[in-house]
């Protein structure tokens, strides 16, 4: 299946469920958020998303705390939830979507090219636990392809959240 069968499907699920998207990207570039809006009917559930390139930007976008980024890393599963958390809050948004990681083709930070965390986060519904998932990947290829993959990855991972029995 590709990224924008993927977006398909959640631009479906959430519109059936009258939920909303927004997203945080760091390697992907805004991909993430053009998949989601290639789908027709997508302004319907997408509210927007951030993309926070440089790590200077994760803060003063996303309310990053420098502290996380000096503890961790930008490439690690704190900073992917913090990200996914910032859009979140500045948007309002039922669910968002954090990527970070290195798409190559040098190292960063002492992480390898195709490194990729992926934080997905639902609403906070009173007396349910949040879903908040935050997964490693490993990802092969050039640029491109680790940025595409990491896109249908992200997808596939929002897929679990809002609709576990059709991911």
């Amino acid at each position: 299946m590709s990224a924008l069968d993927v977006a398909t499907k959640v631009v479906k699920t959430l519109t059936s469920r009258d939920l909303s998207l927004s997203t945080a990207e760091s390697l992907t570039g805004g991909l993430l958020g053009a998949a989601v809006t290639e789908v027709p009917g997508a302004s319907k559930v997408y509210l927007g998303g951030i993309v926070a390139y440089d790590t200077r930007m994760k803060p003063r976008l996303l309310e990053v705390d420098p502290d996380d980024i000096a503890a961790h890393s930008v490439v690690s599963p704190e900073i992917a939830t913090d990200m996914a958390s910032g859009v979140q809050g500045r948007t309002g948004s039922d669910w968002a979507i954090g990527v970070t990681g290195v798409a190559g083709p040098d190292p960063q930070e002492g992480h390898d090219p195709g490194e990729v965390w992926v934080c997905v986060l639902g609403p906070q519904i009173a007396s349910l636990p949040r879903f908040n998932v935050t997964h490693r990947y490993q990802f092969e290829g050039d640029r491109s392809a680790i940025r595409e993959a990491t896109v249908q990855a992200a997808l596939e991972l929002l897929m679990q959240g809002i609709s576990p029995g059709d991911a």
